[in-house]
């Protein structure tokens, strides 16, 4: 995940090891897990999730979303050994 924050979020940045604390519970709670870096640049920070389901992954992004201090931006990704499973079935 690309993270941003939104002018909530900055705002409250005080606030920010309370609530990336919240979101890898959550993360938890739906089977996952997540873990957070902050960042200079473009993006606020960057999270590494894992979730049992694409739906799992939604729901927790759309959670995370509602409560209006970050936007993000998400990424599927493939470890190699996943990769090289697909690129051995090619013909």
């Amino acid at each position: 995940m690309l993270i941003s924050w939104t002018d909530q979020g900055i705002r409250n940045v005080k606030e920010t090891a309370r609530r990336a604390e919240a979101a890898r519970k959550a993360a938890e709670k739906l089977g996952g897990k997540l873990e957070l870096y902050y960042t200079l640049g473009e993006y606020d920070m960057v999270g590494i999730g894992e979730a049992p389901s694409d739906e799992a992954e939604m729901q927790l992004l759309m959670q995370i979303g509602a409560l209006g201090n970050v936007r993000t931006k998400t990424l599927k990704a493939w470890t190699e050994s996943e990769a090289a499973k697909v690129v051995a079935k090619l013909s």
